[in-house]
């Protein structure tokens, strides 16, 4: 599966754009940015799979990618409906337009009627605040790689002095002092509380995964509890 595109803009018409790679391939694309021919570009990209084609959707951020996609599991909104609502209604007003039932809001672009924009609400409503973990930032032409810490977005958490690692000044052949479990399980539930999850439903599902992986970063006990939920 193709998840990001690097390479030369060839053709962009705000409809769709060629990219060729570093490997001389070049990929067409659905893209509603109007980008630069002739210039280098990295663009997230959603690669859709059906029984007699295959399209490669492009989003400048992996949270717009990644709304794109939990869009496209709801029943009756396919991927261009769902790519038309991601192109011209920003994150926010469509998270926020499930979250308090306004269809207004998701009827207001081609391809998703009444019908489609209950629908949304009713399948997304309890999942869609998750989409806001990842991150909104752009990739930078051909330098930049999502990491996982850039991804968790408006995710915010403390961490005591001790256990900050950017202000280490271990040499680089001594291991890497890692958080304690506490620690881990501690971070984990104040993120997920961030964005409305309960002590109960948490701290449970954390414990087990704790014990059941080898978790060495609040990130990845992160992104497995929420995986679960």
């Amino acid at each position: 599966m193709i998840g990001i595109l690097c390479g030369q803009v060839v053709f962009s018409d705000g409809e769709e754009t060629l990219i060729q790679t570093s490997t001389g391939i070049g990929y067409q694309t659905y893209c509603r940015y109007i980008l630069p021919e002739g210039e280098l570009t990295s663009l997230f990209v959603s690669h859709i799979i059906r029984e007699t084609n295959e399209d490669l959707y492009c989003f400048k951020s992996l949270r717009e990618k990644k709304l794109f996609e939990i869009l496209t599991t709801v029943k009756g909104v396919g991927p261009k409906s769902a790519f038309n609502l991601v192109s011209n209604v920003s994150t926010e007003d469509i998270i926020g337009a499930v979250q308090s039932d306004q269809k207004k809001t998701l009827t207001q672009v081609s391809g998703i009627g009444t019908k489609a924009a209950a629908q949304i609400i009713l399948d997304l409503k309890g999942k869609i605040q998750k989409v806001k973990m990842y991150s909104n930032k752009p990739l930078s032409p051909l330098t930049d790689t999502p990491s996982f810490a850039e991804g968790l977005g408006d995710l915010s958490f403390s961490r005591s002095p001790s256990s900050d690692h950017s202000t280490s000044h271990s040499s680089p052949s001594e291991p890497e002092t890692l958080p304690p479990p506490q620690e881990i399980l501690d971070d984990t539930l104040l993120a997920c509380k961030n964005l409305g999850f309960q002590s109960d439903q948490i701290i449970p599902l954390a414990q087990r995964i704790l014990r059941e992986n080898p978790i060495k970063k609040t990130e990845q006990l992160i992104h497995l509890v929420l995986k679960e939920i």
